[in-house]
């Protein structure tokens, strides 16, 4: 399976244990099984769900196909690092130097720890990017909400979106990968994730303005923009020429939005693996099942008002995981450590959310409403 390519950009990741660039055909399985995926829940399921009647009963069978599918993606995010670890226990095994030239997070293990690590590290990179995802989820919601989109609209979306954030989560993996062999680069990240932490446990939510998108703006001066849609196609004629329809905005709404929580993700996934496979193929296959948990979110949603202060206090754990608790842990924090404080906080979050309820909000009353007369 080991290629030799020798190339500049492979000097980038040369303290990986395994490059990419050298090991691309398992990049190239890894994305074919992804794309048949993708394409069986866009061709099999969309089908199955999305083009029959709506009725209550209908909606009760598309909220089961769609926890059903939700299921299957987490079992096989879970067999594909199996799989790995069977991958790296072998080559490892056949190629032991393979850990020599490694990052010291791996640097001097045996092939039979170091393939251990590599599946306790995915376990955690993906629950880590589920948990964000899960939060992320709930802007989607209000996103298209805000441009009135019906479901199957929002499934069209939520496809395009998947298939858009796994080519920018490729690239800047790709780019962490590489720069996260320097310790000031680390140190930066980690406080970044800190001070994002703090931010998201200790501030409102923002409100949704689309209109103030740069991408939006970027888009209607290349494209008019129709005022109405058209089914789901995402481009209409519009006075005989080509416009882009609400979807097609949504769209890019969705896509930016989703590049906006990589800025958070990514580090965060990178401060628990330092290997591109394992930092990659966790994100990757947090993301595919996305569409699906969508659904699952939205019924449920209301559940887990608690949820914003677990992630952030992930994302503070993970950040002291890449620049002060390594100094306590002797260069670095165990994975099953890191996991097990992750799943409690996470866990424990969506538990209370459960036990206690939502605050009730007064409504607001603007300068132009009056408010009620008693």
């Amino acid at each position: 399976m080991r290629v030799q390519i020798k190339e500049p950009v492979a000097l980038l990741l040369a303290a990986a244990v395994f490059s990419p660039i050298t090991y691309w055909p398992v990049l190239a399985i890894f994305l074919a099984g992804i794309a048949v995926v993708l394409a069986f829940d866009l061709f099999v399921l969309e089908g199955l769900t999305h083009r029959t009647e709506h009725s209550p009963a209908q909606d009760r069978l598309r909220l089961k196909i769609s926890l059903a599918w939700t299921v299957v993606c987490f079992a096989g995010a879970i067999g594909i690092a199996f799989a790995f670890k069977s991958f790296a226990l072998a080559e490892l095994t056949a190629n032991p130097s393979l850990l020599e030239n490694a990052s010291s997070q791996y640097a001097g293990l045996t092939p039979d720890k170091a393939a251990n690590t590599f599946f306790l590290e995915f376990l955690t990179g993906y629950l880590v990017e589920i948990s964000l995802s899960v939060d992320n989820l709930f802007v989607f919601l209000v996103i298209f909400r805000y441009f009135n989109l019906d479901r199957d609209k929002q499934h069209r979306v939520l496809f395009w979106g998947i298939v858009g954030a796994v080519f920018f989560r490729a690239i800047f993996i790709g780019i962490g990968a590489a720069l996260v062999q320097y310790q000031w680069v680390l140190i930066l990240m980690g406080l970044f994730l800190i001070v994002t932490g703090v931010k998201l446990v200790s501030s409102e939510e923002k409100q949704l303005e689309p209109a103030k998108n740069p991408f939006i703006k970027l888009l209607s001066g290349l494209l008019p923009i129709a005022p109405h849609f058209d089914g789901t196609h995402f481009l209409t004629k519009l006075n005989g020429k080509w416009a882009a329809t609400p979807l097609l905005v949504t769209l890019v709404v969705i896509e930016t939005t989703d590049i906006a929580f990589a800025v958070d993700s990514v580090p965060a996934v990178l401060a628990i693996s330092h290997e591109p496979f394992v930092a990659f193929g966790s994100n990757i296959c947090a993301i595919v099942g996305l569409r699906a948990m969508f659904f699952v979110v939205a019924e449920a949603m209301q559940k887990f008002h608690l949820l914003k202060y677990g992630l952030g206090l992930v994302l503070v754990w993970v950040g002291l995981k890449m620049t002060l608790l390594p100094y306590l842990f002797d260069g670095h924090v165990p994975t099953l450590l890191s996991l097990g404080v992750i799943v409690l906080l996470i866990g424990g979050t969506m538990i209370l959310s459960m036990i206690l309820p939502p605050k009730l909000q007064a409504p607001k009353v603007t300068p132009n409403e009056e408010a009620p007369h008693a």
